[in-house]
């Protein structure tokens, strides 16, 4: 199904979270000597785009959907693995990841990510209505406004192996 437009603006955020996934996936495992680069983006992506998403879902989003029955528990998971990838990204932040953690943390925030485009998204709009939807989008924008978009260029360490 094609994506409505008034989603469109969390699910860009999302193909630039998941492009940070890939990356590090491709470069798994991470060599020890590269982990604060990579951290290093983790917390850049982080404190210029994911921390305002994960609170404009939790605000605006996530409200929104409190009306379908069938969509709470989907929505209690995933409020439940904000939680859990905002430590994973305080982690980040300190420089606490581990190569392991790393590869953890990309596969777990893709996961979540895919169960927000493939189940939620898709489930919403199904169910709203277009004017529901449209209020919707108005309210994201706004709650979205603020945020840079990422478009992070991989320093050296940061890059896939072959790249360098």
């Amino acid at each position: 199904m094609l994506r409505d437009k008034n989603l469109i603006p969390l699910s860009h955020q999302h193909q630039h979270a998941l492009a940070l996934c890939v990356r590090i996936d491709r470069a798994s495992p991470v060599a020890g000597a590269d982990l604060q680069e990579w951290q290093l983006e983790i917390a850049r992506h982080f404190e210029s785009e994911i921390r305002i998403h994960f609170a404009t879902e939790e605000e605006v989003l996530f409200p929104a959907t409190r009306k379908f029955r069938e969509l709470t528990s989907v929505v209690e998971e995933l409020i439940s693995e904000h939680g859990e990838l905002r430590v994973m990204f305080e982690s980040a932040i300190d420089g606490k990841l581990s190569a392991e953690d790393l590869r953890t943390f990309a596969n777990r925030l893709a996961n979540h990510i895919r169960k927000e485009e493939r189940h939620l998204f898709e489930r919403l709009q199904q169910l709203m209505s277009p004017e529901d939807l449209t209020a919707l989008g108005q309210k994201l924008n706004r709650a979205l406004e603020n945020v840079v978009p990422t478009c992070t260029v991989p320093n050296r360490k940061s890059q896939p192996r072959g790249a360098r």
